[in-house]
């Protein structure tokens, strides 16, 4: 049996991720100047290249985790205690000896590999090895933290979710503040990440101790639990090595072909669009063990509330990425200094083009995810990493660094395309594409029209000094409410402008203090 969830309760769950998120993104973009300060762009695109090549180990370890989470949320009554068990002592178990092999490997082979890959050398590489050993034990403790969440993502309590996270954000914060001016070197940036990914699984261990002590297990190895695992977690796996080609592949392109600072331009515009990005994923993560209760729900029901939570999330991933690309240059100018502006402005708005357009696929891959179909996520994730990694390739050489970016928005292009079309298969519902077209598709338009309209009226301003942040700030707030009044106006324009009206309403009188809307 699971858990049955309203819609106050998802929206208090996506409440939650987002309070946890958005203080990771405020932390994190606060400390960042002081990190570039202190390593130097050179030191931070070193550190950027490192994390770009342990994000591979990341396939296995988010891979594992969702799939644990499925499992586990479809056995939570007690007379599934048992079942519920094996699958997270098997778990566990691949965590630790799968894991403890690639942490192993990424200690041991990551560093050389890394200098004959990237062409590493000098002052800023000189710690190389100690970057790639306390990445790669970060990473590991990424892998068991992930499994040992899937007991609270399958319960959907996000609270403690949320307060975990927080903790290792402020213990990383903390520590890079302190050890940095010490030791200004990429090893100190990600020994200091490490050691919130350390927190945050040690957070875990003593909640769910604490709270579900009898759901834990030893880790061992149960033959059916496996079985249920590696099948759903071999296609995750592949869907993961999609995301991660479209993620990283201008970074390990602009490693090959230039030098560090390069990098360092890029993984600060990428950062800021992730940070945003990442955010709305976030609030729309509580949707994956929502959907995973609906197996047995008829297709019409299943269709509207993923075309419904789509219009939600769109709207807000519009406005959100959206408000960036008036302000990409004041932002950048105001946040780490003139030079990166001038080099990474273009860079940042053609990210958040592409992070608006990615947006459209979100809500089905927790869908395909819930339902078991990781096989469609993989198409999908495929086939936007290659299209992501051919563009690269083509465009980097003939145009420069400053081409970044443009890679991703051919690939989200060819993840929109995909979406559609398997929306097509997976549900046999009479009038469905005038519904995609208004849910999914038409917010993302609007938002990347608007957005462009307000940088060409107000993006381009020259500034003598850095911009305060109250102009920063203000530009932000404003270019993102008229792009989100532009979506909203735009959805009541077509025939389903009351369905679209009433989920707004539902979510004003959710979180603000009065109810006239």
């Amino acid at each position: 049996m699971a858990l049955k969830k309203g819609p106050s309760d998802l929206l208090g769950n996506s409440a939650w991720n987002a309070i946890a998120f958005a203080v990771a993104v405020l932390v994190n973009l606060a400390i960042l100047p002081f990190v570039i300060f202190r390593l130097g762009l050179a030191g931070f695109g070193v550190a950027g290249l490192v994390t770009a090549c342990v994000a591979p180990a990341l396939m296995f370890s988010n891979a594992l985790g969702l799939s644990t989470a499925r499992e586990l949320a479809q056995r939570l009554a007690p007379s599934d205690r048992d079942e519920a068990r094996r699958f997270l002592a098997t778990a566990l178990m691949l965590a630790m000896v799968v894991g403890g092999l690639i942490a192993v490997i990424l200690c041991l082979a990551g560093a050389p590999l890394a200098r004959l890959a990237f062409h590493l050398g000098g002052a800023a590489a000189d710690d190389l090895g100690l970057a790639f050993a306390l990445a790669g034990a970060g990473w590991l403790c990424q892998c068991l933290f992930a499994v040992l969440l899937s007991l609270f993502t399958a319960r959907q309590d996000y609270r403690r979710i949320a307060s975990i996270s927080i903790t290792g954000t402020l213990v990383s914060t903390m520590s890079m503040l302190l050890l940095i001016p010490q030791a200004p070197r990429a090893s100190t940036f990600l020994g200091c990440q490490a050691l919130g990914f350390a927190t945050n699984l040690l957070m875990a261990v003593a909640l769910s101790r604490r709270t579900i002590g009898e759901w834990l297990a030893r880790p061992a190895i149960d033959r059916n639990a496996l079985h249920a695992l590696v099948k759903l977690g071999g296609w995750q796996l592949a869907a993961q090595s999609g995301a991660l080609f479209a993620g990283q592949a201008d970074r390990y392109l602009l490693g090959a072909l230039l030098q560090p600072q390069f990098v360092g331009f890029y993984s600060v515009a990428q950062r800021l669009e992730e940070a945003v990005y990442i955010g709305v994923l976030k609030i729309g993560e509580i949707l994956f063990p929502f959907f995973s209760t609906l197996q047995k729900e008829a297709d019409d029901r299943k269709v509207d509330l993923l075309l419904r939570s789509s219009w939600i999330l769109n709207v807000l991933a519009a406005s959100a990425l959206g408000g960036l690309i008036p302000v990409a240059g004041a932002l950048l100018y105001r946040w780490t200094g003139a030079e990166v502006a001038a080099e990474a402005q273009t860079v940042l708005v053609v990210l958040s083009v592409a992070g608006i357009l990615g947006s459209s696929a979100n809500v089905f891959a927790f869908y395909l995810l819930s339902q078991g179909r990781s096989s469609s996520n993989a198409l999908i994730s495929l086939l936007t990493g290659i299209f992501t990694l051919a563009t690269s390739a083509i465009a980097l050489p003939h145009f420069g660094w400053q081409a970044a970016g443009w890679s991703t928005c051919a690939g989200m292009i060819a993840q929109i395309v995909t979406t559609v079309l398997l929306l097509q298969r997976t549900f046999r519902v009479s009038g469905i594409w005038p519904r995609v077209v208004h849910f999914v598709l038409m917010p993302l338009a609007v938002g990347v029209a608007v957005a462009l309209v307000l940088r060409s009226q107000f993006g381009h301003a020259s500034f003598d000094h850095a911009p305060s942040w109250w102009y920063v700030v203000s530009l932000y707030v404003a270019s993102a409410a008229a792009i989100f009044a532009a979506a909203v106006a735009a959805s009541q324009l077509g025939p389903y402008r009351a369905v679209c009206w009433r989920d707004l309403r539902v979510i004003v009188s959710r979180f603000l203090p009065f109810k006239a809307v």
